[in-house]
């Protein structure tokens, strides 16, 4: 007690205008779900996008007590924020500059090789360290698509790495299940030559959120869920598995506070290029968030948010830095009052699916527009 108060007068720490705050308890519940999907597989969470918007820090933290063997990130700044914040193993999935392998720390890193080019310069500069091999088995965007041919002109170096994992991605992980098929065949075949040729992985991996909940077969061992480990149902509603899905948990709220309070005019308007004009006399709310912050301006005069029990809806473009609400005729001071922004209730208006909906795009680009900067909180409820 004595020492944290030390800190809070040495360093106070600065009250911010807008926080997100992750549920620990979602968090860890999503993944004993999909534990129970993968039964005996292993987990490899996916906190690339800084934990698609989540916080890679926090979310590494709080797998900490999830008894997680192995994380997955896309680039080298974020394996150093993993190394910092988890004692996990780290899956480097991403491509790197070739001279940024140097940086890695090797006894805690695991990579992805896609290329003959990137294969021999780590033969050739770090035999021995440990590589998954990244096989196309359909999506036609990275990876070893012939993979006789990669083997036969590359075996002298591949006996010089530990081949510790084979993987590939879906392309249509909540589809009907035929490209899954395919793609699972593809797979299955590059496992068998491989096997053949005397190679053992530790790790053999294919299903994303999607592909937990519908791609099972008892020679893949691991899986790689991203969107599903923070809450949010990666399948439609079509889908067999959706209602199980559907028991995830979304873990990431976000709040702003009112900074300022004006009032309208009829026919007054507000924000750049007068895209919202009163209707009658009425007041106005800004909040400290914009599309900087990551609240696309395709929400203008479009979304909502929640100020006590009231929605209030957005008024004008949203700008870069700030952004305004309609209070309507209501004569109450709002300055300070919180607003959320984003509900972790997956059945509100300003939830992520509905904003998403809102915006015309997928979950997963709201959620990674969310800036780095924005305080997060690890909250348990």
């Amino acid at each position: 007690m004595f020492i944290q108060r030390l800190k809070q007068l040495l360093k106070p720490e600065y009250d911010t205008l807008n926080r997100i705050e992750i549920n620990r308890r979602a968090i860890l519940a999503n993944l004993e779900l999909l534990r129970q999907e993968q039964a005996n597989n292993e987990i490899i969470p996916v906190l690339k996008a800084n934990a698609y918007g989540h916080g890679l820090a926090e979310i590494a933290r709080i797998l900490n007590t999830a008894d997680i063997k192995m994380l997955a990130v896309d680039s080298f700044p974020e394996a150093q924020i993993a190394y910092r914040y988890s004692r996990a193993k780290v899956l480097l999935i991403g491509e790197l500059p070739l001279k940024a392998y140097a940086y890695l720390n090797w006894k805690r890193t695991e990579v992805c090789v896609y290329n003959t080019q990137t294969l021999v310069f780590l033969a050739k500069f770090y035999p021995g360290v440990k590589i998954h091999l990244f096989i196309n088995s359909g999506m036609n965007r990275e990876g070893i698509k012939d993979v006789k041919k990669f083997y036969l002109n590359n075996s002298q170096y591949l006996n010089k790495l530990k081949v510790n994992g084979l993987c590939s991605h879906l392309a249509d992980g909540e589809g009907d299940g035929k490209s899954n098929e395919m793609q699972l065949k593809q797979f299955l075949s590059a496992l068998d030559f491989f096997e053949s040729q005397g190679l053992k992985f530790e790790y053999v991996h294919l299903a994303n959120s999607a592909g937990a909940f519908s791609v099972k077969h008892p020679r893949l061992n691991a899986f790689r869920p991203g969107l599903a480990c923070y809450g949010y149902n990666p399948l439609p509603k079509s889908h067999p598995r959706f209602k199980v899905a559907s028991k995830l948990q979304a873990a990431l709220a976000l709040y702003s506070k009112v900074i300022s309070q004006q009032s309208l005019n009829t026919d007054e308007g507000v924000s750049y290029n007068y895209t919202f004009k009163a209707k009658q006399e009425m007041n106005i709310a800004v909040i400290p968030f914009g599309y900087y912050e990551g609240l696309d301006r395709r929400l203008s005069n479009q979304a909502q948010f929640k100020i006590a029990d009231k929605y209030y809806k957005i008024a004008g473009n949203v700008c870069m830095n700030m952004t305004c609400l309609s209070l309507g005729n209501s004569t109450e001071n709002y300055v300070g009052r919180e607003v959320e922004l984003i509900s972790p209730n997956q059945l509100q208006c300003n939830s992520i699916a509905s904003l998403a909906a809102l915006e015309g795009t997928i979950p997963y680009e709201v959620l990674v527009k969310l800036q780095a900067n924005i305080r997060r909180t690890i909250i348990d409820k």
